[in-house]
């Protein structure tokens, strides 16, 4: 038996490759970049013949239908949980449907659903077994149930989902799977769906991998016992889940359009941005924050085209309106990809910087964000000549902050920006400087003239102990 976990790192998400004996394989929880699972098999003279998730997810497109077709493979859902959590294509996919105890036999290789609801209904765990040693179970596949040190959130159904007065019920449905979990044997390796920076649980850990006696003796969920305390502690202290988590369900239940049937971005002329900007196109420059505070061109969004792409992509742009991109021409399709993953498919195109230079060369200015320092801020402060905005999240804020500042997190920014005080500049500021920068070219783009950006961050703050 063969094991290979696939990590994104933009999405904080594993998927799981498991090869057999006979050159068979199966994968469990694809994103939408299927073409890597296939490298992936190829190079391993494997053959993809099985394809399965444990969920409807919600943090990012699933691949699992056109990895399937792409493959051949046989395409395996849960049919666990109630019919409204049904996958609408699986009859038109011709998916074989699993419930509690059904088996996928790959080779010498057993993968056995365990029906283990409470982040979603339908949500199945795998418990496999490789025959060739023994019976018994060597590992669980646990998708978005059970982390390292942590569980998934169990509130999704209401917040991201609508489904009204619903998170209690999902809370203990958690309880009552985690019971079952306690059974398996101490020595079961445990193989999540995600690690430290996904949006699906508070507190994830940073390591691939855990057991199920480990969780058991040192994770907090484990150590509860009682179920109304348990339901307590999991819904206590939720924050509110990425805007594009609906979106996400959404597609993931009726079936994605297959990536490979999306168009590639085509360079735009660098004449159109104008007209572009005018026609509502929501543009985004990727470039580096220190670039685009140099000089960029009004009405546009900085995205840095770094780790956070996706988080900050998901959180801040629309899913009905058409998206171009300012990125280098080898870029352009990285990103393109990047930002598909989460169901961002409408691009129309990219300019290369080369637009700077055809906007100045117009005649038309391009804007800046002025950069402030720690000792200038408090200055500012001093004289009364600024807000001080804090885009940073809750638990940042509450373990301190600039005093008089006012917090709002960067996803709900562009919701509350009636908040922000109009009569003086506002200085904005995040934990490093990345979420600041995102933050002054939103706030620029909503026609604010007066913005400044605390480019150290809080941390840079705290250091100069001004």
């Amino acid at each position: 038996m063969l094991l290979r976990r696939i990590y994104d790192d933009s999405l904080a998400q594993a998927s799981y490759l498991v090869g057999s004996d006979n050159g068979d394989a199966l994968v469990l929880d694809p994103n939408r970049d299927a073409d890597q699972y296939i490298r992936l098999a190829t190079s391993l003279d494997l053959h993809i013949v099985a394809v399965a998730e444990t969920h409807i997810h919600a943090d990012f497109v699933s691949g699992v239908r056109e990895l399937a077709a792409s493959t051949g493979a046989r395409l395996m859902l849960s049919d666990a949980g109630p019919p409204e959590w049904k996958y609408a294509f699986a009859a038109q996919a011709g998916a074989t449907l699993l419930r509690d105890g059904d088996v996928i036999e790959i080779g010498e290789v057993l993968v056995r659903a365990m029906h283990t609801p409470g982040h979603t209904p339908e949500h199945l765990s795998f418990v496999l077994s490789d025959t060739a040693a023994t019976e018994q179970p060597m590992g669980i596949f646990t998708g978005d149930f059970v982390f390292v040190g942590d569980v998934g959130r169990p509130d999704l159904l209401e917040t991201a989902a609508g489904v009204a007065g619903s998170k209690e019920k999902s809370a203990r449905q958690l309880y009552a799977s985690l019971q079952r979990f306690r059974t398996l044997p101490e020595y079961v390796q445990v193989w999540p769906g995600h690690g430290a920076g996904s949006a699906c649980g508070k507190a994830l850990g940073n390591v691939p991998q855990t057991t199920v006696g480990y969780e058991q003796r040192f994770s907090w969920a484990f150590a509860v016992r009682e179920e109304d305390e348990f339901v307590r502690r999991v819904l206590d202290g939720l924050v509110a889940p990425p805007r594009y988590f609906a979106q996400m369900k959404r597609v993931n239940q009726q079936g994605p359009a297959p990536l490979a049937s999306l168009p590639d971005p085509q360079e735009l002329a660098p004449a159109s941005i104008g007209d572009a900007l005018r026609a509502g196109t929501m543009v985004v420059d990727t470039r580096p924050a220190q670039a685009y505070a140099a000089g960029h061109i009004p009405g546009t969004l900085n995205i840095p085209a770094g780790p956070a792409l996706v988080t900050w992509a998901g959180a801040l742009l629309p899913y009905d309106e058409p998206l171009a991109l300012i990125t280098e021409p080898e870029h352009a399709g990285p990103v393109t990809t990047r930002l598909r993953l989460i169901g961002l498919d409408d691009i129309s195109g990219y300019w290369t910087p080369e637009v700077f230079r055809a906007w100045e060369a117009d005649g038309r200015a391009l804007e800046t964000v002025r950069k402030l320092d720690p000792a200038g801020l408090q200055q500012m402060m001093r004289d009364n000549e600024v807000a001080v905005l804090d885009v940073r999240g809750g638990d940042e804020y509450q373990a301190g902050h600039i005093p008089g500042s006012l917090h709002i997190p960067l996803a709900q920014l562009e919701l509350r920006i009636g908040e922000i005080p109009d009569s003086r500049p506002v200085a904005v500021h995040c934990q490093g400087g990345t979420r600041s920068a995102i933050a002054a070219s939103l706030l620029l783009r909503q026609g604010r003239t007066d913005v400044l950006d605390l480019s150290t961050g809080f941390g840079g703050w705290q250091a100069a102990d001004p």
